[in-house]
Order: structure tokens, then C-alpha cells, then sequence
């Protein structure tokens, strides 16, 4: 993906410098601010989004190039080829790939190493796969020219709001963009400090360097763009509506061309443009009732309606909202402090480049982790869940595709909803449940002869089959990706307690994915030890095709846990399932060994610096092997020799296993989500040493100017990847408050406070956040010493495990105990 600079710098002459935070910058620093323009886009434009739709601004001086996305503008799919299936087989090549499969065990089981070369006769080549995609830019431009001074440009992360400021020809101007979700608009507003009136202003929308084909520009009325194109060629129907307005002034909308308008303002002391876009896709059409078209209706009558109420406010009161909806979100019931003082003398920027590993920076890293939850609300709380690059994409033209990916990046960008307090998750349920479930039924009959339940590997427009095109084994062979997806169900319902909702739809997720797996576990015949395995398995992105992959056992496993937890809650009858999972699970390999790692045959190399720690997903964010039970999980045949390990045994060979993997940059990659998995393990682990490290080298390494995570960071225009910056507040929680899953709800729940707690962070607090069993921790707080002075917990009303014992543990010792009662509150200050 090769970006071009965009930014304002060509078009000012002279640019002085402001020194020190601008005005309305957050006193508490909570933001991020720069006094030179933006030039690269995944650099330093700064997000705005609400989920429905996303912004990119460079803060802009005369002229502003605001870059747009719509959640669900994606290139390919049954828009661009009406043949495509998802990845599938035809239904008359079904028998051949059950033979096939059947024959790739038996070869697997077979060969000495427990190998095969290639699975390349199950994949299907993934045709019109598509991509996220940008949907143009928003050009507004005031007609000022002369020497800049005093500019600055911000991202208020109190108030969810992009600014700039500068003067120009002695007025002061100040450029406002947010995207609302009590709107569904986005809306970029211009004024003066002295509220004079503003030199002649235009807007306009443009393709730049989008990707996408020419659309129909026009003037819908005397104050309202129109934009309709198609996302390729062919290819999905989008629209968006730019509405002008003015205090007070004139508006006059002029089309020029088919493909060309623009909207000028004169007179005004304030003007604003409010935008709404959508396109024709439809979740809902993801099924055999429509033909898997995904197609819905034209979005124009429904984006229409939805501008008229998006605009029937005045600029102050939608402002006034969108700030009380942020607040609301993201700090009204959930806060953190590291102890940090604000740098407001200095740029974000220079912050960033003056950081170092090991040493840190408690304020930046604080603002890195205030960034991750509002992008994280910026982007998953629409209709679509946050994707690769969140809900911001520059263009059509990715050399890496846009996607959902399952095999640890789409997980990773939820680790802290929960613990966080964030209640986001809902649009990723509903997607799994519309896009996976129904075209992933024909792939488990198709391709393993399965008719319970579904499956996917690699999924957009319920692309649900193996991704081809050679042998692409590594990263299509991925039949886990629902399991794991599984697990984020169960902690929706572990920590919400929402019984209502688990009946809905967690609870018939969760056991159409466990019907199938139930059925694709088979007797291991290479060892011949009675265990039930996977047959064939990749460890994600790993080359080896073998059977018993760690991370498959390991993953599976942890699901028929939650179907035995959730079973009573779920108000399903289906006794014979349940007895079913409890056999099955008893007579499962559980994927963990000591001496070699990731395969139940010996594969591995303790040179080995794979990105992905994929043998590990029980450490975290799974609980296999934190919570190891050597009566559950114990009794490995290892040489004919059946070994019990424990736990002890188990968590000094993660430990190994995990120094071994490296840092998190290997030769295969440099990325930010692989160095936010480390020091989340490496705080599991009770490391702070080790955490802080790999937490202080994910920023140094991968973070941006603005604080993006950026894949190959050294190229000078590297690809934003979001998973990083959702990653990287996940990962710091875990060091300051566990609460790991364990098989079982007879089995207490620990909680540890300050488990790897740096030096770096000696006083600060932690309020609002939650743990499983519907537990809030209404406040830890520790001193400058960094040990805890006060904890308050307390127990939701209906907790769906009343009587289940609670002990809270810090420093290795345990600190208190409590009974789960609806209602109670418990207080601890002795430590």
C-alpha cells in the first residue's frame, strides 16, 4: 500500500510554530497535539469515527482534505462477481473432498513425523475476496493566503473531537471534526477565535488517490452534496450526503459536471458540513434465503432520512451530545491513572520520538491506552465489527487486504472491551451470527462431511471455505477461528451475567460451533493413545501440516469448558449434548506438553521466533495453561510413558517457550500486535520486568507519530494495522488486575491485584473495570511504593454463580476472600 502525502504544508508559505499546548487542549493532557501539519496519512492524520462511519484529519490550515470511510464499503464479493460462494466448493465436488480429507489423515497418521506436504485439494482459489476500502475525502477550503502563526493541531480524547488552529490575515481560525453516534453523522465546523466573518469558504468531495471509480457528483439541493458511486467495477452502491450550513451567510450549491460540485459559503461567522454515507450491503441478505448476496436496499431514502434528523439540531447542541455520548462511553464508568503528569510543553510527536525501551514514559503510555478504548468505540460500536484497520481505510489499493482476520488480530482488538468496561462486542456477535454461521454450515458439509454446526477460516461476505492459490495451508488451514471466537462469547456472558442475551445468542453460538468440533475430533492413529485430536491442523501461520496442534487442543478444550458452564443458564434441555461434550472432552488431547511446544509430534525449534504465539493461547488470553489442573488436564503419554505434569512444571515450560519466541520482531515480521501479545503473556507470567519491556518496545518499535501501529514501521510509508492499539490497553490491564477463566464454576475464582505492576507506575488507580462473575472493581488504587492501599469490589444483583467463592490475591498471597452475593460490596486494606 504506497500512500501519497497529503497534507497542507505545499499550500502555506510560512508556518511559525506554536510552543506549548494549544488552547482547549485537555489540562489533564489527555489527547494527542502537534505543531506541524500532517503528511502521511498512517503517520499523522488523527481518527474520528462512530462506528458507522470513520474520519481521518490532517488538521488542515487554509485547506483541509478530511479523508472518509464507510463501515461497510468493501470491494469484491457477490458486488463484484455474482459466482462468488465464500471460498466453497460446488455441492458435486463434496464426496471428492470428504475422500480427500479422509486420505490426508490417514497419510498425516501414517508418515513417521506425523506430517504431510500439502492439503492444497481442499482450498478453493478465494476469487472475488475483496477489501476494505476508503470512500473519498472531503475538501474544504477558505480562501485566506498570507504567513501562518501559532498553529497547532490536536485530538481531544476528553471530548472525541479533531482540531487545528492557527492565524491567518489576523483572524484566528479553528477547524472541529467528529464523528457523533447518536447521529450516525460526521461533521467538520469552521469559525473564528473572534467570531468574525470568515473569508468565502468551499467544500467539495474528491477521489484523490481512493481507488475507487468515478462517481456522480452532484448538488441534491442548494446546500447538500451528493456522491454515488460503486466500490469497484463492478461493484457495491455507495452514497454520501454532505449538507452545508451557515450562521449566518449564504450557501449555494453549483454542479459543474456530472462527476464535479461544490458548495460555497459567504458571509458566515461559522459554517459546517454534516456528512452521512452507506452503501447497499446488508448482513441480513448473508443467508440461503438471499441467495448469500448480502445485497440490500439503495441507502439513499434511508440516508436522507437520516441527514434531516442529523441536522434539525444546531452545531453546539449535536457537539454537546456527541462530548456527553463520549463521556458517557468511555469514562463514565471506568477510569485509570499511571501516576502520570502531563508533557503539555511539548508535541506528541516529540514525546514519541524521545521514548525509550525499559525507561517509558507513564504519560504517553497512559494516552496510548486512553487512544486504544476511543478507537475502539470509534470503530466497533456500528453496524460491522472493527476490522484490520479498525474503520479507517485509506484506499483501494492495500498490499495487504483489509479483512476480519481470526487467528489472533480481530481478537486481539476486543481484549480490553470487557475488562474495560467498553460494551462494544455486540455488532462482532452479530456479524458472527449473520456472516459465519449460515454460509459456514455448507463448508462443514462440504468440506468435512459434517452436518452439525459450522465453520469458517478466512471470512468476508461469509468467505467461510480455505483460502487457495498454492499451497496456502499456513494461514487457510484455520478451522479454529469460530473457537476461538467462542471464547469471546462466553466472556461477554462471564462478565455481563446477561442471562437474556445468552439464551439469544451467545448460548446458540456457542453450541453450533461446539456440535461441529464435537464431530471433526478424531482417535489419534499416529500415537495410538486413545486421545481425540484435530487431523489436519497449521498453527496459525505456522508451516508444519499435522495433527494435535497446541493451539487447536488447547482452544477446544476451553470451549466445551463454557458449554458445561453455560449449560444450566442457557435454559436448553439437550442433555445428551452436554453428556456428550464431558465424554469428549475427557478423552481429548489437551495440546499441552513439556520439551517441545506447538505439535504433539516433536516439530519445534528453540530458534524459533514465529510472530505468532499461537501453542500459548492458554496462557493468555486463554486459561489452559494458567489455570492448569493436573486432575483435568494431567495424564500425557509421552514415549509410553504416561507423564502428569504441574502446574508448576507447566508454567516454567511457558516460560521458556515464551523467552524463546523472541521479542516480537523476528525475520518473518515487525508488528505491533506480536509485541502486545508478549508482554500480555510476560504479565500473566508476573513478569514486570519482562512486561514493561515488551510493552515500552510495542511503542517504540511500532507506534507512530500519532501513536498508530504500524506494520514494518521502518518503511516510509508502513500500513496502519489497528490490532496493536486495541491490543496495547488489554495488555496493560493484565498487569494490573487477573481474573483468568478456569473448567469449571465449582473452582473459585482468583483474583490478582498488581501482578506486574513496573516501577515506572508507582502511585496511580484503577476504577470501573470488571472481572468474570459480574464483579466490579469500584477502585484499586496503590501508593508511590506500588502497593495496593484500598480495593472495593462489588458483586452484580443476579449473578449466574451465587455462593462461589471469591479470593483476592497480591504478591503471592492471599489478601481476602468473599462469597458471591448479589449485591455485596467488599472492601480490602489490609495487604
Amino acid at each position: 500500500m504506497k500512500l501519497k502525502t497529503l497534507g497542507t504544508s505545499a499550500v502555506i508559505p510560512a508556518v511559525v510554530l506554536t510552543s506549548a499546548a494549544p488552547p482547549g487542549f485537555p489540562a489533564t493532557g489527555n489527547g494527542l497535539w502537534y505543531n506541524t501539519p500532517a503528511d502521511f496519512w498512517s503517520k499523522s492524520y488523527l481518527p474520528a469515527g462512530n462506528g458507522y462511519l470513520a474520519a481521518m484529519s490532517p488538521g488542515g490550515m487554509s485547506v483541509e482534505t478530511t479523508q472518509l470511510n464507510i463501515e461497510s464499503l468493501w470491494s469484491g464479493g457477490p458486488f463484484q462477481d455474482p459466482t462468488y460462494n465464500g471460498g466453497n466448493m460446488q455441492p458435486s465436488g463434496a464426496s471428492a473432498a470428504h475422500v480427500a480429507m479422509e486420505s490426508i489423515r490417514a497419510s498425516i497418521f501414517a508418515n513417521s513425523t506425523g506430517e504431510i506436504d500439502n492439503i492444497e485439494v481442499l482450498t478453493t482459489d478465494a476469487g472475488a475476496y475483496g477489501s476494505y476500502v476508503g470512500a473519498g475525502y472531503i475538501i474544504s477550503s477558505i480562501n485566506v493566503s498570507g504567513p501562518v502563526t501559532d498553529f497547532a493541531r490536536w485530538l481531544d480524547l476528553d471530548e472525541g473531537v479533531a482540531r487545528s488552529t492557527w492565524t491567518q490575515s489576523n483572524q484566528t481560525f479553528i477547524r472541529e471534526t467528529f464523528c457523533s453516534h447518536p447521529s450516525e453523522a460526521c461533521i467538520h465546523h469552521i469559525n473564528s477565535t473572534s467570531n468574525a466573518t470568515l473569508p468565502n469558504i468551499t467544500y467539495a468531495w474528491a477521489l484523490l488517490d481512493s481507488g475507487l471509480p468515478t462517481p456522480n457528483i452532484t448538488c441534491l439541493d442548494s446546500s447538500t452534496l451528493q456522491i454515488r458511486g460503486l466500490a469497484g467495477e463492478p461493484g457495491m452502491l455507495y452514497e454520501i450526503l454532505g449538507q452545508v450550513h451557515s450562521t449566518p451567510g449564504s450557501v449555494s450549491c453549483i454542479s459543474l459536471s456530472p462527476t464535479n460540485a461544490t458548495v460555497t459559503v459567504g458571509g458566515a461567522v461559522e459554517t459546517w458540513i454534516s456528512w452521512v454515507g452507506g452503501t447497499e450491503y446488508s448482513m441480513d441478505a448473508g443467508n440461503a434465503e438471499n441467495n448469500f448476496s448480502f445485497k440490500g436496499v439503495d441507502p439513499h431514502a434511508a440516508l436522507t432520512s437520516l441527514l434531516s434528523s442529523a441536522t434539525t439540531s444546531s452545531y453546539s447542541d449535536t457537539l454537546t451530545t456527541h462530548i456527553a455520548d463520549i463521556n458517557s462511553t468511555l469514562y463514565g464508568q471506568f477510569s485509570l491513572s499511571l501516576g502520570q503528569t502531563p508533557q503539555l510543553d511539548l508535541p506528541t510527536d516529540q514525546i514519541r520520538a524521545a521514548y525509550q525501551v525499559d525507561e517509558g514514559n507513564s504519560y504517553l503510555e497512559w494516552v496510548a491506552f486512553n487512544l486504544g478504548r476511543y478507537m475502539l468505540a470509534s470503530s466497533a460500536r456500528g453496524t460491522l465489527p472493527a476490522n484490520l484497520q479498525g474503520k479507517w481505510a485509506k484506499d483501494g489499493a492495500h498490499e495487504t487486504k483489509i479483512d476480519v482476520d481470526s487467528n489472533i488480530n480481530i481478537q486481539m482488538n476486543y481484549w480490553s472491551a470487557e475488562m474495560s468496561n467498553l460494551n462494544v462486542a455486540g455488532s462482532l456477535f452479530d456479524y458472527i451470527e449473520k456472516t459465519w454461521a449460515p454460509r459456514g454450515a455448507t463448508t462443514a458439509q462440504i468440506l468435512y462431511n459434517i452436518s452439525r454446526g459450522w465453520v469458517t477460516h478466512d471470512e468476508i461476505f461469509g468467505h467461510t471455505g480455505m483460502k487457495g492459490g498454492g499451497n496456502t495451508a499456513q494461514w487457510a488451514d484455520y478451522p479454529e477461528s469460530a473457537v476461538w471466537m467462542m471464547l469471546h462469547v462466553w466472556d461477554r456472558f462471564d462478565y455481563s451475567n446477561d442471562v437474556d442475551w445468552w439464551r439469544a445468542q451467545g448460548w446458540p453460538l456457542l453450541k453450533s460451533v461446539a456440535s461441529f468440533h464435537l464431530d471433526k475430533l478424531i482417535p489419534d492413529e499416529h500415537f495410538n493413545d486413545g486421545t481425540l485430536v484435530v487431523a489436519p491442523c497449521n498453527s496459525p501461520e505456522q508451516v508444519p501440516i499435522t495433527l494435535a496442534c497446541a493451539h487447536a487442543q488447547q482452544l477446544i478444550w476451553q470451549l466445551f469448558n463454557a458449554v458445561e458452564k453455560g449449560f444450566n443458564a442457557s435454559g436448553d434441555t439437550d442433555t445428551a449434548f452436554l453428556e456428550e461434550v464431558q465424554t469428549k472432552r475427557a478423552k481429548m488431547d489437551k495440546g499441552i506438553r513439556i520439551g517441545w511446544w506447538e505439535w504433539k509430534v516433536d516439530l519445534d525449534s528453540p530458534t524459533d521466533t514465529h510472530r505468532h504465539l499461537s501453542h500459548l493461547i492458554g496462557l493468555y488470553p486463554g486459561y489452559a495453561i494458567t489455570s492448569y489442573s493436573s486432575d483435568l488436564q494431567g495424564g500425557v503419554l509421552v514415549n509410553g510413558t504416561n507423564i502428569t505434569y504441574t502446574k508448576d512444571q507447566v508454567i516454567a515450560a511457558a516460560t521458556t517457550s515464551l523467552i524463546h519466541r523472541g521479542n516480537g520482531t523476528g525475520p518473518d515480521a515487525d508488528a505491533g500486535w506480536e509485541k502486545a501479545w508478549r508482554a500480555a503473556c510476560w504479565a500473566q507470567l508476573e513478569n514486570a520486568e519482562e512486561f514493561y519491556h515488551e510493552l515500552t518496545y510495542t511503542i517504540y518499535e511500532d507506534f507512530g507519530p500519532n501513536l498508530f501501529s504500524l506494520y514494518d514501521p521502518g518503511d516510509i510509508d508502513p500500513i496502519f494495522q489497528i490490532d496493536s492499539n486495541l491490543g496495547f490497553p488489554g495488555a496493560l490491564l493484565n498487569a494490573l488486575l487477573q481474573a483468568p477463566d478456569v473448567a469449571s464454576l465449582d473452582t473459585p475464582l482468583t483474583i490478582t491485584l498488581l501482578p506486574a505492576l513496573p516501577p515506572s507506575w508507582p502511585s496511580g488507580h484503577l476504577r470501573g473495570a470488571r472481572v468474570r462473575g459480574g464483579i466490579t472493581v469500584d477502585t484499586l488504587e496503590w501508593d508511590d511504593q506500588g502497593e495496593p492501599t484500598v480495593v472495593v469490589f462489588s458483586v452484580d444483583p443476579n449473578p449466574i454463580s451465587p455462593k462461589r467463592n471469591v479470593e483476592v490475591v497480591y504478591n503471592g498471597e492471599r489478601v481476602g476472600s468473599f462469597v458471591m452475593v448479589g449485591g455485596a460490596r467488599i472492601q480490602i486494606e489490609q495487604f
